[in-house]
Protein backbone atom coordinates (compact mmCIF):
# COMPACT_ATOMS: atom_id res chain seq x y z
CA UNK A 1 0.00 0.00 0.00
CA UNK A 2 1.40 3.49 -0.76
CA UNK A 3 1.36 5.99 1.93
CA UNK A 4 -0.30 9.09 1.50
CA UNK A 5 1.56 11.80 3.22
CA UNK A 6 4.82 10.43 1.45
CA UNK A 7 2.78 10.74 -2.09
CA UNK A 8 1.45 14.33 -0.61
CA UNK A 9 5.04 15.10 0.01
CA UNK A 10 6.25 14.02 -3.64
CA UNK A 11 3.78 15.60 -5.29
CA UNK A 12 5.09 18.87 -3.11
CA UNK A 13 8.59 17.50 -4.42
CA UNK A 14 7.86 17.75 -8.39
CA UNK A 15 5.99 20.92 -8.17
CA UNK A 16 8.58 23.41 -5.69
CA UNK A 17 11.35 21.77 -8.39
CA UNK A 18 13.87 20.62 -5.47
CA UNK A 19 13.94 19.29 -1.89
CA UNK A 20 14.95 22.01 -0.43
CA UNK A 21 12.25 24.44 -1.65
CA UNK A 22 9.28 21.32 -1.07
CA UNK A 23 10.67 21.47 2.41
CA UNK A 24 10.47 25.08 2.68
CA UNK A 25 6.56 25.07 1.34
CA UNK A 26 5.70 22.13 3.84
CA UNK A 27 7.32 22.90 6.64
CA UNK A 28 9.91 20.45 6.74
CA UNK A 29 13.54 20.20 7.21
CA UNK A 30 15.27 18.76 3.77
CA UNK A 31 16.56 15.44 5.83
CA UNK A 32 12.67 14.42 6.26
CA UNK A 33 11.32 15.10 2.59
CA UNK A 34 14.43 13.11 1.44
CA UNK A 35 13.49 10.38 3.72
CA UNK A 36 10.07 10.33 2.54
CA UNK A 37 10.69 10.38 -0.88
CA UNK A 38 13.36 7.56 -0.39
CA UNK A 39 10.65 5.52 1.32
CA UNK A 40 8.41 6.37 -1.07
CA UNK A 41 10.93 4.73 -3.98
CA UNK A 42 11.43 1.75 -1.94
CA UNK A 43 7.63 1.36 -2.06
CA UNK A 44 6.99 1.46 -5.76
CA UNK A 45 10.49 -0.04 -6.62
CA UNK A 46 10.72 3.21 -8.86
CA UNK A 47 13.20 5.58 -9.24
CA UNK A 48 10.84 8.75 -9.23
CA UNK A 49 13.73 11.68 -8.92
CA UNK A 50 16.99 11.35 -11.03
CA UNK A 51 20.12 13.49 -10.07
CA UNK A 52 21.14 16.58 -12.96
CA UNK A 53 24.02 18.58 -11.97
CA UNK A 54 23.91 19.86 -8.49
CA UNK A 55 19.54 19.54 -8.78
CA UNK A 56 16.90 16.75 -9.00
CA UNK A 57 14.27 16.34 -11.89
CA UNK A 58 11.38 13.87 -11.76
CA UNK A 59 11.97 10.25 -14.17
CA UNK A 60 8.98 9.11 -16.43
CA UNK A 61 8.06 7.32 -13.78
CA UNK A 62 8.22 9.97 -10.93
CA UNK A 63 5.64 12.46 -13.74
CA UNK A 64 3.18 9.60 -14.51
CA UNK A 65 3.01 9.01 -10.62
CA UNK A 66 2.81 12.55 -9.84
CA UNK A 67 0.06 13.35 -11.82
CA UNK A 68 -2.20 10.03 -10.89
CA UNK A 69 -1.68 11.48 -7.26
CA UNK A 70 -3.34 14.51 -7.90
CA UNK A 71 -6.34 13.21 -9.57
CA UNK A 72 -6.57 10.43 -6.41
CA UNK A 73 -5.40 13.53 -3.83
CA UNK A 74 -7.81 15.83 -5.53
CA UNK A 75 -10.49 12.72 -4.76
CA UNK A 76 -9.32 12.29 -1.20
CA UNK A 77 -9.87 16.01 -0.41
CA UNK A 78 -13.52 15.64 -1.97
CA UNK A 79 -14.19 13.21 0.59
CA UNK A 80 -12.66 15.04 3.56
CA UNK A 81 -14.25 18.17 2.74
CA UNK A 82 -17.82 15.59 3.12
CA UNK A 83 -16.83 14.48 6.06
CA UNK A 84 -16.13 18.12 7.75
CA UNK A 85 -19.63 19.25 5.82
CA UNK A 86 -21.40 16.26 7.93
CA UNK A 87 -19.34 16.51 11.35
CA UNK A 88 -20.26 20.01 11.29
CA UNK A 89 -23.81 19.24 10.45
CA UNK A 90 -24.35 20.63 6.85
CA UNK A 91 -26.52 19.29 4.66
CA UNK A 92 -23.74 18.33 1.94
CA UNK A 93 -22.64 20.89 -1.28
CA UNK A 94 -23.70 20.65 -4.76
CA UNK A 95 -21.40 22.23 -7.81
CA UNK A 96 -23.37 24.28 -10.52
CA UNK A 97 -21.41 25.16 -13.58
CA UNK A 98 -22.63 28.17 -15.57
CA UNK A 99 -22.11 29.75 -19.10
CA UNK A 100 -21.19 33.73 -18.76
CA UNK A 101 -24.25 34.94 -19.56
CA UNK A 102 -26.45 32.61 -17.38
CA UNK A 103 -24.61 33.91 -14.33
CA UNK A 104 -26.30 37.64 -14.00
CA UNK A 105 -29.66 36.17 -15.56
CA UNK A 106 -30.45 33.06 -13.15
CA UNK A 107 -27.62 32.45 -10.97
CA UNK A 108 -28.58 34.88 -8.16
CA UNK A 109 -31.97 33.87 -7.45
CA UNK A 110 -31.34 30.41 -7.70
CA UNK A 111 -28.54 30.50 -5.18
CA UNK A 112 -30.72 32.66 -2.97
CA UNK A 113 -33.33 30.55 -3.05
CA UNK A 114 -31.70 27.29 -2.25
CA UNK A 115 -29.60 29.15 0.70
CA UNK A 116 -33.33 29.94 2.11
CA UNK A 117 -34.74 26.41 1.60
CA UNK A 118 -31.46 24.37 2.26
CA UNK A 119 -29.24 27.21 4.76
CA UNK A 120 -26.69 24.32 5.60
CA UNK A 121 -25.83 23.67 1.51
CA UNK A 122 -22.17 24.05 0.57
CA UNK A 123 -22.51 25.62 -3.06
CA UNK A 124 -19.35 25.34 -5.16
CA UNK A 125 -20.01 27.67 -8.19
CA UNK A 126 -18.19 27.19 -11.61
CA UNK A 127 -17.46 29.32 -14.72
CA UNK A 128 -17.56 26.37 -17.56
CA UNK A 129 -19.19 26.42 -20.97
CA UNK A 130 -19.04 22.75 -21.86
CA UNK A 131 -19.11 19.71 -19.49
CA UNK A 132 -15.62 17.86 -19.12
CA UNK A 133 -15.10 14.61 -20.85
CA UNK A 134 -14.17 12.82 -17.71
CA UNK A 135 -17.36 12.45 -15.31
CA UNK A 136 -15.59 12.48 -12.13
CA UNK A 137 -14.63 15.90 -12.66
CA UNK A 138 -18.21 17.14 -13.89
CA UNK A 139 -19.93 19.57 -11.56
CA UNK A 140 -23.16 18.21 -10.17
CA UNK A 141 -25.68 20.58 -12.37
CA UNK A 142 -24.10 21.72 -15.17
CA UNK A 143 -25.84 24.71 -17.67
CA UNK A 144 -24.20 24.12 -21.33
CA UNK A 145 -24.69 25.24 -24.52
CA UNK A 146 -25.19 22.42 -26.88
CA UNK A 147 -26.62 20.78 -30.01
CA UNK A 148 -30.03 19.44 -30.08
CA UNK A 149 -28.52 15.76 -30.37
CA UNK A 150 -25.96 16.40 -27.51
CA UNK A 151 -25.50 13.27 -25.38
CA UNK A 152 -24.55 14.09 -21.25
CA UNK A 153 -23.50 10.65 -20.71
CA UNK A 154 -23.82 7.29 -18.45
CA UNK A 155 -24.95 9.06 -15.04
CA UNK A 156 -26.45 12.15 -15.99
CA UNK A 157 -29.65 13.28 -18.09
CA UNK A 158 -29.82 16.81 -19.95
CA UNK A 159 -33.24 18.64 -20.06
CA UNK A 160 -33.37 21.01 -22.64
CA UNK A 161 -34.16 24.39 -21.25
CA UNK A 162 -34.85 27.01 -24.18
CA UNK A 163 -33.80 27.86 -27.72
CA UNK A 164 -31.99 31.31 -27.39
CA UNK A 165 -31.93 33.12 -30.70
CA UNK A 166 -29.26 35.74 -31.66
CA UNK A 167 -29.72 39.74 -32.14
CA UNK A 168 -28.04 42.31 -33.04
CA UNK A 169 -27.01 45.57 -30.29
CA UNK A 170 -26.77 48.34 -32.32
CA UNK A 171 -26.30 52.42 -31.26
CA UNK A 172 -29.62 53.74 -30.81
CA UNK A 173 -28.88 56.15 -33.95
CA UNK A 174 -27.94 53.46 -36.19
CA UNK A 175 -30.43 53.36 -39.59
CA UNK A 176 -31.35 50.48 -38.88
CA UNK A 177 -31.98 50.70 -35.03
CA UNK A 178 -35.93 51.08 -35.95
CA UNK A 179 -36.50 48.11 -37.63
CA UNK A 180 -38.09 45.09 -36.18
CA UNK A 181 -35.76 42.45 -37.71
CA UNK A 182 -32.67 42.72 -39.56
CA UNK A 183 -31.70 40.50 -42.03
CA UNK A 184 -27.90 38.93 -41.38
CA UNK A 185 -26.50 40.12 -44.76
CA UNK A 186 -27.29 43.75 -44.10
CA UNK A 187 -24.70 43.91 -41.73
CA UNK A 188 -21.76 42.47 -43.61
CA UNK A 189 -20.34 46.26 -44.16
CA UNK A 190 -20.75 47.04 -40.70
CA UNK A 191 -17.88 47.71 -37.95
CA UNK A 192 -18.58 44.21 -36.07
CA UNK A 193 -17.40 44.01 -32.42
CA UNK A 194 -16.45 40.81 -31.23
CA UNK A 195 -17.32 39.69 -28.18
CA UNK A 196 -16.53 35.86 -27.33
CA UNK A 197 -13.15 36.18 -26.42
CA UNK A 198 -12.86 32.38 -25.89
CA UNK A 199 -13.93 31.48 -29.36
CA UNK A 200 -16.68 29.11 -28.27
CA UNK A 201 -19.37 26.88 -29.41
CA UNK A 202 -21.42 30.42 -29.64
CA UNK A 203 -18.92 32.17 -31.93
CA UNK A 204 -18.62 29.36 -34.45
CA UNK A 205 -22.79 29.36 -34.38
CA UNK A 206 -22.41 32.73 -35.34
CA UNK A 207 -19.74 32.41 -38.15
CA UNK A 208 -21.68 29.73 -39.95
CA UNK A 209 -24.56 31.34 -39.74
CA UNK A 210 -22.90 34.46 -41.84
CA UNK A 211 -21.08 32.09 -44.12
CA UNK A 212 -24.94 30.77 -45.35
CA UNK A 213 -25.38 34.81 -45.52
CA UNK A 214 -22.36 35.00 -47.80
CA UNK A 215 -19.69 37.24 -45.86
CA UNK A 216 -17.38 36.79 -42.72
CA UNK A 217 -17.86 39.04 -40.35
CA UNK A 218 -15.52 41.63 -40.20
CA UNK A 219 -14.09 41.92 -36.71
CA UNK A 220 -12.60 45.09 -35.74
CA UNK A 221 -12.96 45.62 -32.23
CA UNK A 222 -12.37 42.63 -29.72
CA UNK A 223 -14.06 42.34 -26.73
CA UNK A 224 -14.15 39.84 -23.74
CA UNK A 225 -17.35 39.38 -23.16
CA UNK A 226 -21.07 40.41 -23.97
CA UNK A 227 -21.31 43.13 -21.66
CA UNK A 228 -18.45 44.64 -22.95
CA UNK A 229 -19.22 44.65 -26.54
CA UNK A 230 -22.73 45.94 -25.48
CA UNK A 231 -21.21 49.22 -24.30
CA UNK A 232 -18.90 49.50 -27.48
CA UNK A 233 -21.92 49.36 -29.23
CA UNK A 234 -23.63 52.14 -26.71
CA UNK A 235 -20.49 54.03 -27.93
CA UNK A 236 -20.99 54.08 -31.65
CA UNK A 237 -18.07 52.17 -32.07
CA UNK A 238 -19.73 49.33 -34.00
CA UNK A 239 -22.42 46.80 -33.77
CA UNK A 240 -22.33 43.37 -32.17
CA UNK A 241 -24.13 40.09 -32.70
CA UNK A 242 -25.24 37.48 -29.83
CA UNK A 243 -27.67 35.10 -28.46
CA UNK A 244 -30.54 37.23 -26.93
CA UNK A 245 -30.04 36.16 -23.23
CA UNK A 246 -26.59 37.95 -23.71
CA UNK A 247 -28.16 41.39 -24.04
CA UNK A 248 -31.46 41.46 -21.36
CA UNK A 249 -31.78 44.58 -19.85
CA UNK A 250 -29.30 46.48 -22.03
CA UNK A 251 -27.95 49.97 -21.38
CA UNK A 252 -29.26 53.54 -22.48
CA UNK A 253 -27.63 54.56 -26.06
CA UNK A 254 -28.13 51.09 -27.97
CA UNK A 255 -31.07 49.07 -29.58
CA UNK A 256 -31.23 45.23 -29.75
CA UNK A 257 -32.69 43.78 -32.71
CA UNK A 258 -33.41 40.02 -33.89
CA UNK A 259 -31.47 39.03 -37.16
CA UNK A 260 -33.22 36.62 -39.68
CA UNK A 261 -32.40 34.96 -42.94
CA UNK A 262 -30.47 32.95 -41.58
CA UNK A 263 -31.60 33.43 -37.85
CA UNK A 264 -28.87 31.64 -35.38
CA UNK A 265 -29.99 30.03 -32.39
CA UNK A 266 -28.16 28.09 -29.97
CA UNK A 267 -29.78 25.86 -27.46
CA UNK A 268 -29.45 25.94 -23.66
CA UNK A 269 -29.53 22.41 -21.68
CA UNK A 270 -28.96 21.95 -18.21
CA UNK A 271 -26.81 18.40 -17.62
CA UNK A 272 -27.36 17.02 -13.95
CA UNK A 273 -26.20 13.97 -11.97
CA UNK A 274 -29.25 11.23 -11.49
CA UNK A 275 -28.46 10.91 -8.48
CA UNK A 276 -28.25 14.93 -7.55
CA UNK A 277 -31.28 14.92 -9.43
CA UNK A 278 -33.23 12.37 -6.89
CA UNK A 279 -32.21 14.86 -4.14
CA UNK A 280 -34.26 18.02 -2.68
CA UNK A 281 -31.62 20.57 -3.38
CA UNK A 282 -31.17 18.90 -6.89
CA UNK A 283 -34.97 18.69 -7.90
CA UNK A 284 -35.15 22.22 -6.65
CA UNK A 285 -32.71 23.53 -8.33
CA UNK A 286 -33.81 21.88 -11.86
CA UNK A 287 -37.22 22.86 -10.88
CA UNK A 288 -36.28 26.90 -10.73
CA UNK A 289 -33.63 26.62 -13.72
CA UNK A 290 -37.11 25.70 -15.95
CA UNK A 291 -38.83 28.31 -14.30
CA UNK A 292 -36.14 30.97 -15.21
CA UNK A 293 -36.00 29.62 -18.63
CA UNK A 294 -39.69 29.73 -19.20
CA UNK A 295 -39.45 33.07 -18.19
CA UNK A 296 -36.80 34.35 -20.61
CA UNK A 297 -38.91 33.08 -23.25
CA UNK A 298 -41.21 35.25 -22.91
CA UNK A 299 -39.41 38.16 -22.86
Amino acid sequence: MLDLHRLRVFRSVVASGSVQAAAANLGYTPSAVSQHVTALQRETGLPLLERVGRGLRPTSAGLALAAEADELLSRLGATEALVADLRAGRTGSLSIAYFASAAALWLPSLVGRLGEEFPGLRLDLRLSDVPPDNPDARADIHLVVATENFSPGSGFVSHHLLDDPYVVVLPERHALAGRAEIELAELAAERWIDNDFARGWCRQNLHDACAAAGFSPPFLVEAHDYRAAIAFAAAGVGITVMPALGAVQPPSGVRVVPVIRPRPVRSVHVVIRESVARTRPGALALELLRQASVNAGRR
